[in-house]
């Protein structure tokens, strides 16, 4: 496997009045650990897609080991030694099959006949050892749709290495990784490495490229800007590549005016993992939920939402108690929700970008008898599409095939029009490059400077050390230790996170 260098040259390729790829080359060896990163639009998906099979009007050519390459499909790619692992889990998966047969699906399939019989025992037995390769200790017999986001991860990390894997392709990885299973991620990409498997790694988590990668190459605007090797780069060079510019203080300076309570918990319990939770944001304040994967944070957003079932506890708004049965109620009563996981639950990707700017208050838009205003939706999704620097060629072009970080803008957009009073964002930056975050971090300082009440979920303690004034730590469920960020740390965030008291 030591010749099978892998190259792609001149790709490019077209959208709808947008120009993704203009002549990339790009080339990775085995027994390496490639970065590839870029800010959200820099085209660093979109090339990886191109290799994968997911698009076939490309132009430019495409070699393995010297021998040029026809990719018009995934399994093209794939017969080629090519896997991918993408940052949206659940596309990849059928959640109602088995761990099992997700992870030998491919196996499955290829090897199954008409008349053929399917060794359910082996299948099993199979996918238990790539698990075990991965240490993770998953029942192979669990139904997909049970899992978490990090286990869903795994699933697609062993399924990946189930096959002849001469190159591997993970974005955005460790996205929905605890720090504990990041490691042992790292862990299975270096005994990879020293397999001979090439790695392709793309991440906006710059610590983690410094950490795991040999070689880099920095997209900007569908071009390639830089290759190099990372031990030649600093973090902060790494940054400047990525943005065409220095990069400035990454979160806004906040001189915060508190008003009254606008939300209160009182002994808020769910029927999963959310146990007797007590805690307030006031108006003009950004309160933290802090905690790592697991640990219960996106339950107690969708509890707070109404988007799950609490079996006890109470919810106050404005001093007033409020049955939040669902998120119809919780909408109506003032509060918005960014969910985690934004192209599952957060957007309508088959949609325009307008279409999904004005969703979540059609009513605004509404004359007599009950006919929509084109002209007011195009004007307000244009307003916003400038507000919030959403990079799109129009308003009429289609969510999905934007960017992650124009993606998340549009996710948080739409909830601007509402004019909601309480604003609740899980995990709003993640799979989001440098340059968006504080676009976000900016618009959450905007929105608490005009008096709303923000709460921020997060396992990027350093997120929450910057941008918020209180923060809950969560643990197990349980809000294990309450904080003002100015007399907290990152350290001290950690240890309470991990069920220190």
């Amino acid at each position: 496997m030591t010749n099978t260098i892998l190259e792609m040259k001149d790709i490019s390729i077209e959208f709808p009045g947008v120009k993704a790829l203009d002549k990339v080359t790009f080339t990775a060896k085995p027994g390496s650990v490639h970065a590839l990163i870029g800010a959200n639009g820099a085209g660093k998906s979109t090339l990886m897609k191109v290799l994968a099979g997911a698009y076939d009007h490309f132009s430019g050519e495409i070699y393995l080991g010297g021998n040029r390459l026809s990719i018009s499909k995934p399994t093209d790619s794939q017969k080629a030694g090519v896997q991918i692992v993408y940052q949206e889990v659940d596309a990849a998966l059928i959640p109602t099959l088995t761990v099992a047969e997700n992870i030998m699906l491919q196996e499955t399939v290829q090897n199954s006949g008409s008349k053929q019989w399917i060794h359910w025992r082996n299948v099993h037995k199979k996918a238990a050892s790539q698990l075990e390769k991965l240490n993770s200790n998953i029942s192979t017999k669990r139904l997909v749709s049970s899992l978490t986001l990090a286990e869903k991860q795994m699933v697609l990390l062993a399924r990946a290495i189930s096959t002849d894997c001469k190159f591997l392709i993970l974005d955005e990885p460790t996205a929905p990784l605890s720090n504990r299973e990041t490691e042992k991620l790292f862990s299975v990409i270096k005994k990879l490495k020293e397999e001979g498997v090439g790695i392709i790694f793309i991440s906006h988590r710059i610590p983690e490229i410094v950490e795991i990668c040999d070689e880099i190459t920095i997209m900007r605007n569908g071009q390639v800007v830089k290759r190099d090797k990372v031990a030649n780069l600093t973090s902060e060079r790494i940054v400047e590549w990525m943005l065409g510019q220095k990069l400035e203080q990454q979160f806004p300076e906040q001189t915060p005016t508190i008003g009254e309570t606008l939300l209160e918990v009182e002994g808020l319990s769910d029927n999963t993992i959310v146990k007797d939770v007590y805690l307030h944001v006031k108006a003009g304040e950004v309160v933290g939920i802090a905690g790592l994967v697991g640990a219960g944070k996106t339950e107690l957003c969708k509890a707070l939402f109404g988007d799950s079932s609490k079996t006890s506890g109470t919810i106050k708004i404005k001093g007033s108690t409020v049955k939040v049965k669902s998120p119809h109620v919780a909408v109506q009563n003032g509060l918005a929700f960014i969910p985690e996981e934004r192209r599952k639950e957060g957007l309508i990707l088959q949609e325009s970008v307008q279409t999904n700017l004005v969703s979540a208050n059609l009513h605004a838009f509404t004359k007599a008898l009950h006919f929509l205003d084109k002209k007011a939706q195009k004007n307000k999704s244009q307003e916003l599409i400038q507000t919030l620097g959403i990079k799109t060629p129009s308003p009429d072009t289609s969510v999905h095939t934007l960017s992650g970080g124009n993606q998340q803008k549009i996710a948080i957009g739409k909830w601007l029009v509402s004019e909601a009073d309480i604003y609740i964002f899980d995990e709003p930056t993640k799979g989001v490059d440098v340059g968006a975050k504080r676009d976000i971090f900016e618009l959450i300082a905007a929105l608490a400077k005009r008096g709303k009440a923000i709460f921020y979920a997060s396992s990027e303690l350093s997120e929450i050390v910057g941008l918020t004034n209180r923060v809950y730590v969560l643990y197990d469920g349980k809000v294990t230790k309450e904080l003002s960020t100015a007399d907290t740390d990152e350290q001290e965030l950690l240890y309470f996170s991990t069920g220190g008291h």
